[in-house]
C-alpha cells in the first residue's frame, strides 16, 4: 500500500506545526518540506476545514494546531486525507471487471491486511510523532522568535 503525497505533506504539516510553540507559515512549511507552496496550501486548507489546525491571515497570521496533539488520531488523519483504499480492482464495485471475483479470496486476505494497518496506525497519534521535539526542531530549522 502506498499512501500520496497528499497524505504525507498533511502529516509533514501536522508534525511541523505539533513541534512548533508558534504560528508557523506556509512558506516555512514548504520550504522545510522542499515542497511547493500550492500544494502546502491545499493541504492547510482542508486540515483546517477538518478543525485539525487554525489558520489567520495577515501580517500577524499564521497556523497554529487547534487540537491536542494527544487528540489527533494518525489512523483517522490517513483515513480523512485518502479518497479512497481501493488495493485491489474488487475493492471497487463500480470498475470491478473481474472474472473469478466471486470465488477469489484475494480480496478478504487484502482486505484483512488493511485492517491490521489502520489497527497498527489507530494506535498513533500526533504527540507518538512528536516526542522527540527538540531534534526535530533541530531538523526543520524551526526557532520560536520567528513570525
Amino acid at each position: 500500500m502506498r499512501l500520496k503525497k497528499y497524505t504525507d505533506f498533511a502529516l509533514r504539516v501536522l508534525i511541523y506545526t505539533g513541534t512548533s510553540e508558534r504560528k508557523v507559515s506556509i512558506k516555512e512549511i514548504s520550504e522545510t518540506f522542499y515542497i511547493s507552496t500550492e500544494h502546502i496550501r491545499k493541504v492547510v486548507h482542508q486540515l483546517s476545514v477538518e478543525g485539525y489546525i487554525n489558520t489567520t491571515r495577515g501580517r500577524n497570521g499564521g497556523i497554529l494546531l487547534m487540537k491536542d496533539p494527544e487528540e489527533i488520531n494518525i489512523g483517522e488523519v490517513i483515513r480523512l486525507m485518502e479518497n479512497d483504499f481501493y488495493l485491489v480492482e474488487c475493492f471497487d464495485g463500480e470498475i470491478n471487471r473481474c472474472a473469478i471475483t466471486p470465488a477469489c479470496k484475494l480480496r478478504s486476505v487484502v482486505g484483512e491486511a488493511m485492517r491490521a494497518f489502520f489497527e497498527v496506525l489507530n494506535q498513533y497519534t500526533l504527540a507518538d510523532l512528536i516526542v522527540n521535539k527538540d531534534d526535530l526542531r533541530t531538523l526543520m530549522d524551526i526557532t520560536e522568535e520567528q513570525s
